[in-house]
């Protein structure tokens, strides 16, 4: 779906709050030799030159328009699910983390995964995986 300039503005300026946390993460990351990178008008920004040889927290994360990886291949296998979670961000602006720590939270007080059960992880991964499946067919 393409989207006017002025819509695609107003998305940007919305989850600007969001992206701006990525954007000094990424800048704090520099120094380390993070590496920037701008795919399809979203920011990725790999911290290492390769895989870590210790497993990190996450894979990637994504903050507005800016998604921090551990490397760039893992960007590249993550691409799809994160694009979802940045269309998230772009829905929910500045209330997307609370939104999404308090959605994690309240899967934990349930019993459940507060990371896989999370709706918006599920969301991320429904809509990731089927984006990955589609473009692997059409190879």
């Amino acid at each position: 779906m393409k989207r006017s300039r002025l819509a695609r503005w107003a998305l940007w300026f919305w989850a600007s709050p969001n992206t701006l946390i990525g954007l000094v993460l990424g800048l704090l990351l520099l120094p380390v030799g993070a590496r920037f990178r701008r795919v399809d008008g979203v920011l990725e920004i790999a911290v290492l030159r390769r895989a870590p040889r210790r497993r990190w927290p996450f894979a990637a994360i994504t903050f507005g328009h800016v998604i921090l990886g551990t490397h760039a291949q893992q960007l590249a296998c993550l691409r799809a699910h994160e694009r979802v979670h940045v269309r998230q961000c772009e829905r929910w602006g500045p209330l997307f983390l609370p939104a999404y720590l308090v959605a994690g939270a309240w899967q934990w007080a349930r019993g459940r995964n507060a990371y896989r059960d999370n709706p918006f992880e599920v969301e991320a991964s429904r809509l990731g995986d089927r984006r990955l499946a589609i473009s692997s067919d059409t190879r």
